[in-house]
């Protein structure tokens, strides 16, 4: 009887168009109030946790020890197993066949540390690309605008199966641009030619700049001379987000970070954004007016001190983070090693819908892991 009664809740779980990420879509990623955006996605991430206890072995394996009730229909948000982050670095968690892998992402880090390592199918990674589209779009607008970035030319990483988290970043992100300039030549120096050459082209409309955090810093602030510049970077739109661990240790904060850029380069429009390659395409975008990340109606957040206590707002813990996406693998639940704060739900000045919060980068007892660092 218990067996008919959970294929049958499957099947409604499974066949619900309400519950599909394409019903889901049209709203905009950050308006809807609590009351709205908890009901849908509490039933989505439902199926979400369903579907993946029934698809990958290990997952089921985790649920069955925690002795986790999966089939009470009581069960809130923050009851559902979370899994650490770590997991992905020891554990090959997939839960589709694995002939339908068609990336494998990798986190960023030092030598010698053991990397996270994520498995999409095809259509993970287009829903990854599908909303990621739908919260960019909030900065850049629908349009693609030219696009400079700053790094090294993705191409140079001969297996196009194989990404790190930096270069998934910017093949990610470069759906958003046109025309292309990379700052970095294959030397790894500034291409002044190639810079001069976009800014002439550009300079009097938006364009868009993407980099990892620490590299910005390192060649916009540190390396690049203005003397050789014919123009400034007024009209940019600055996206950048990583590698604040590099940062934190010359004492360089995200405040500090943009007084430099903007003295600089004269470039104000700046967004910081915070996100796992773990959970890739829900990402969090720190808003101009504000200063909070923000989540959106695909992602929740939930702040645990180190018993795993839920803890209200205004209070420093470990970040827990939902996400609606990860489908080819069980990442939709994870504990992270980032310390955060709540600050509020649904009444930021900003006037975007959803909860807000802070990080304020590793714990400092765990692991460090690379460019994943934020601040």
């Amino acid at each position: 009887m218990m067996e008919k009664y959970y294929i049958q809740i499957y099947r409604i779980l499974l066949f619900n168009p309400m519950l599909k990420l394409r019903n889901i879509i049209k709203y905009s990623p950050y308006s809807l109030e609590k009351s709205q955006k908890n009901k849908l996605f509490k039933n989505f991430f439902t199926e979400l946790t369903f579907y993946h206890y029934k698809k990958c072995k290990d997952y089921k394996k985790i649920i069955k020890n925690l002795k986790f009730k999966i089939k009470n229909r009581k069960n809130e948000l923050k009851d559902f197993p979370m899994l650490p982050v770590t997991i992905f670095k020891t554990s090959k968690l997939i839960s589709v066949n694995k002939k339908k892998i068609v990336k494998k992402l990798v986190s960023s880090g030092t030598t010698g540390q053991n990397l996270s390592e994520i498995y999409l199918d095809k259509k993970n990674a287009n829903d990854q690309m599908m909303i990621l589209s739908k919260i960019i779009e909030k900065i850049l607008g629908k349009k693609r605008l030219p696009m400079l970035i700053i790094d090294q030319n993705p191409k140079l990483n001969n297996n196009r199966s194989i990404y790190n988290a930096r270069t998934a970043a910017i093949l990610g992100f470069s759906l958003f641009g046109r025309d292309y300039c990379y700052l970095l030549n294959e030397k790894n120096e500034i291409d002044y030619q190639a810079l001069n050459n976009f800014i002439k082209k550009y300079e009097n409309e938006k364009f868009f700049i993407f980099g990892f955090t620490s590299l910005i810093y390192e060649c916009l602030i540190k390396k690049l001379s203005t003397r050789l510049l014919i123009s400034n970077f007024k009209n940019g739109i600055l996206l950048h987000g990583g590698g604040w661990k590099k940062l934190e240790k010359i004492k360089i904060n995200n405040k500090l970070f943009k007084k430099k850029i903007s003295k600089k380069l004269k470039l104000n429009n700046i967004y910081n954004y915070y996100g796992l390659v773990e959970q890739a395409g829900s990402i969090f975008i720190e808003s101009k007016k504000c200063g909070y990340f923000h989540t959106s109606i695909y992602s929740d957040i939930l702040i645990r001190d180190h018993n795993f206590k839920v803890l209200e707002k205004n209070k420093r813990g470990l970040i827990q983070l939902f996400s609606l996406l990860p489908s080819s693998y069980p990442g939709h639940n994870i504990l992270t090693e980032d310390i955060g704060e709540l600050k509020g739900e649904d009444d930021c000045k900003c006037g975007l819908k959803g909860k807000y919060f802070l990080v304020y980068g590793r714990s400092k007892k765990s692991e460090l892991r690379g460019c994943s660092d934020v601040r």
